[in-house]
């Protein structure tokens, strides 16, 4: 199940990352966003979704919601 999946308000824990790009994987771990981390979609919009993680909220676009795993 990826970030696109996911309910809104109820919390996951990332299971994986599905990405090649290595500056994608180091900008999404200066988020906080890595293998064993909570994770909460806020909400869900027509380009991506808004996720809360650790003490912020991002706005992700579909492609990269798509490549986390919860």
């Amino acid at each position: 199940m990826t970030l696109l999946d996911a309910l809104d308000g109820q919390e996951y824990i990332i299971k994986q990352i599905n990405t090649d790009d290595e500056e994608l994987n180091a900008f999404l771990f200066s988020l906080g966003c890595y293998v064993g981390e909570p994770v909460t979609v806020v909400s869900h919009l027509k380009g991506g979704c808004v996720v809360s993680i650790k003490d912020g909220r991002y706005n992700i676009d579909n492609q990269l919601a798509s490549a986390i795993e919860i």
